[in-house]
C-alpha cells in the first residue's frame, strides 16, 4: 500500500473540521442559553399539539397569522399549560415551608413505621434507611420551592418563541428540514415520530394524571383523608409513574388512617383506590394512551427522573420526550451511515403469538 493510499483524504479532514466547528458553536449556544432549553421544548411541544389547528385557521379559514397564533396560544395555556401549572404551584405552595413540613411528614413516616412494625414484626424500614428517605423529602422539597420562579419564566419564554413558530408554520418547518443534514425519509421519520412522542406525552401522559388524580380526590374527600387537595397533586404526579403509580400515594395514607385508628375508613379509602383508581388508569390507558404512541415504561421512568433534574416540574412532560428522541437519533443514524443491510427486528404484536424462532446475531 503505497504512501497517497494511507493518507486521510482531504474531504474527510474538512468534514471533520467543519463538524467540529459546529458542534462547539452548538456547545457555546446551548451552555449560554442553557435557561431557554426547556422553554424551546415547550414552544416545539405546543407546536407539535395545535400544528393542524393552525393550518386549519390560516390556510382554511383565512384567518390572519397573528390572530390564530394568539387565539392557540392561549387555548393551549388554558388546556395544558395551566392544569400542569396549578398541580405544580399546589405542591410547591404545600411543600414549601419545609421545616412545618418535615415536622409532619416525619411524624407520618414514624406513624407508619410503627405500626407496620407492631402488627407484622417486619422492619420495613431501618433507621438508617427512614433517615434516608427523609432527608431526600427535605431535597425535594427546597428543590420544588427553589423551582417557582423558573417555572414562570419559562412558560413566558416559551410563548414569545411559540408566537414566532405560529406565525409563519410553512418557513419554520422548511429551516427545519433544510437545516437537518439527513435524509428526506429519514427527517420525514424523525417528524412523524416526534409526533407522535410528543402527543403521547404532553397529552396522553398528563390526561392519564389527572384523570386518576380527580377520581382519587373524590376518594380522598368521601373517607375523610387528611390534606386532600395535597394527595390530589401527589396521586396525580404519582400516577405518571409506570407499575406502581399512584399506589405510591395512597398505599401509606390508608395504613397512615388505619394506623390512626380509622380503620374502617382506611380500608374504605384503600377499596376504593384499588378498585376505582386502578379502573380509571386501565380505562384511560387502554383507549387514549393506545390509540398514541406506545412509550415503553422504563423511558417514563428514566424520563421524569431526568426531566426534573434538567428542567424542574415541567420535565415530567419533557424529560420522556428527550430521552425517546435521543433514542431515535440513534436508529435515524443506523439508517443513515449503517450499511448492513440486516432488517430491524420486528417484535410481535401483542396480541399475536411468536411462531418462529429469532436468531440474534452478535
Amino acid at each position: 500500500m503505497s504512501f497517497n493510499e494511507k493518507q486521510i483524504s482531504g474531504v474527510v479532514i474538512k468534514q471533520i473540521a467543519l463538524l467540529a466547528i459546529i458542534l462547539i458553536l452548538v456547545a457555546l449556544i446551548c451552555f449560554n442559553l442553557a435557561l431557554f432549553i426547556p422553554s424551546v421544548l415547550g414552544a416545539i411541544t405546543i407546536y407539535v399539539v395545535c400544528r393542524k389547528y393552525n393550518f386549519y385557521l390560516q390556510e382554511e379559514k383565512k384567518w390572519k397569522p397573528w390572530a390564530s397564533s394568539l387565539a392557540l396560544m392561549f387555548a393551549s395555556l388554558i388546556i395544558i399549560i395551566l392544569p400542569l401549572y396549578f398541580i405544580g404551584d399546589l405542591l410547591i405552595d404545600k411543600l414549601g415551608n419545609a421545616q412545618a413540613y418535615m415536622a409532619k411528614f416525619n411524624v407520618f413516616i414514624d406513624k407508619i413505621h410503627d405500626f407496620v412494625y407492631s402488627k407484622t414484626k417486619i422492619d420495613i424500614l431501618s433507621k438508617e434507611n427512614m433517615t434516608k428517605v427523609k432527608a431526600f423529602a427535605g431535597r425535594f422539597s427546597t428543590t420544588a420551592l427553589s423551582g417557582t420562579f423558573n417555572t414562570l419564566t419559562v412558560v413566558i419564554s416559551m410563548y414569545f418563541i411559540l408566537y414566532f413558530m405560529f406565525e409563519k408554520p410553512r418557513m419554520f418547518e422548511r429551516i427545519l428540514a433544510s437545516a437537518a443534514p439527513l435524509k428526506r425519509s429519514n427527517v420525514s421519520m424523525i417528524g412523524e415520530k416526534m409526533r407522535k412522542l410528543i402527543m403521547a406525552n404532553a397529552i396522553g401522559i398528563p390526561v392519564v394524571a389527572l384523570g386518576q388524580g380527580i377520581v382519587a380526590l373524590i376518594g380522598y374527600f368521601i373517607f375523610g383523608a387528611p390534606s386532600p387537595i395535597l394527595l390530589f397533586a401527589l396521586t396525580a404526579v404519582a400516577s405518571m409513574v409506570p407499575i406502581v403509580g399512584a399506589a405510591i400515594v395512597y398505599v401509606p395514607i390508608c395504613i397512615f388512617m388505619i394506623a390512626e385508628g380509622q380503620t374502617g375508613h382506611g380500608i374504605g379509602l384503600g377499596a376504593y383506590c384499588l378498585i376505582i383508581v386502578g379502573v380509571t388508569d386501565n380505562l384511560l390507558r387502554f383507549t387514549l394512551l393506545k390509540k398514541l404512541e406506545d412509550i415503553h415504561p422504563l423511558n417514563t421512568v428514566f424520563g421524569i427522573i431526568l426531566g426534573m433534574n434538567l428542567f424542574g416540574f415541567m420535565g415530567l412532560v419533557f424529560g420522556p420526550i428527550f430521552i425517546s428522541l435521543t433514542l431515535l437519533l440513534i436508529q435515524v443514524y443506523r439508517n443513515e451511515f449503517s450499511e448492513d443491510d440486516t432488517p430491524e427486528l420486528q417484535l410481535p404484536d401483542k396480541d399475536q403469538e411468536l411462531e418462529t424462532k429469532i436468531d440474534l446475531i452478535i
